[in-house]
């Protein structure tokens, strides 16, 4: 996929459309670092294209380039305030440096900008998440109460919502078709996490170790994970 993207904008350099989908293709490999200069060629032809910011500024943060990510996100959001992506980045970056509020207020604007019901899902779970440790306890079970049934019954964030209603504990949140790096660290932050709002700090360590010790470095939840243990010392 990487070459038929890189042939293919090189038969037209300047096209933002070819441009976005190397992006996307050298993103899809893990290819992150390239992605970003992917992204930084486009901004050099159109330096004020939302969807390139939005894009960088979510790789920025795959690199733990949280800085970088947020100033991306932050220009992009003043550019085009309804790409829903843009939005849910931006809270993603604001939780792991510790401003819940911000992510809050973030994800509620996501929230409403769902695509479709996995994204739905997704944003629904941050923002419990971001309200949650922003003290803001009733807010938070305002959120849950009032989710989607229709969300996908099997995806990461529809199983933490899951457990934060309290129809399953973090010991039945993974099963045993769970093998997946990815999923692996998505379900065991929300189960630390979860832990961490209930007060139990040395069971929310267990769970965020558990996540930082798959392949699923990518992951937000790895990502989170290892910002939890730091905080944790």
């Amino acid at each position: 996929p990487v070459a038929r993207a890189q042939a293919a904008l090189a038969s037209d350099p300047r096209n933002i459309d070819r441009i976005l989908a190397l992006g996307a293709a050298q993103s899809g490999a893990r290819q992150f670092r390239e992605a970003i200069a992917t992204y930084s060629r486009g901004l050099a032809i159109d330096p004020n294209n939302a969807m390139l910011l939005r894009w960088r500024g979510h790789r920025h943060l795959s690199v733990r380039a949280f800085d970088q990510a947020m100033v991306d996100l932050t220009r992009g959001a003043a550019i085009d305030s309804t790409i829903y992506g843009i939005w849910y980045h931006l809270g993603v970056v604001k939780f792991v440096r510790g401003d819940f509020a911000g992510a809050a207020d973030a994800f509620a604007r996501a929230l409403p900008r769902a695509p479709d019901p996995g994204e739905l899902a997704g944003s629904t779970d941050w923002l419990w998440m971001s309200l949650s440790r922003a003290g803001r306890k009733a807010e938070a079970k305002a959120v849950l109460d009032r989710r989607s049934p229709t969300l996908p019954p099997d995806y990461g964030y529809t199983r933490r919502l899951q457990l934060y209603a309290g129809a399953v504990t973090p010991e039945k949140l993974l099963t045993p078709a769970d093998t997946d790096g990815v999923q692996i660290a998505t379900l065991s932050y929300g189960a630390g996490n979860w832990l961490l709002v209930q007060g139990d700090k040395t069971g929310a360590r267990v769970w965020f170790e558990r996540a930082v010790q798959t392949d699923g470095w990518p992951a937000f939840g790895f990502i989170l994970a290892e910002a939890e243990l730091r905080r944790l010392k």
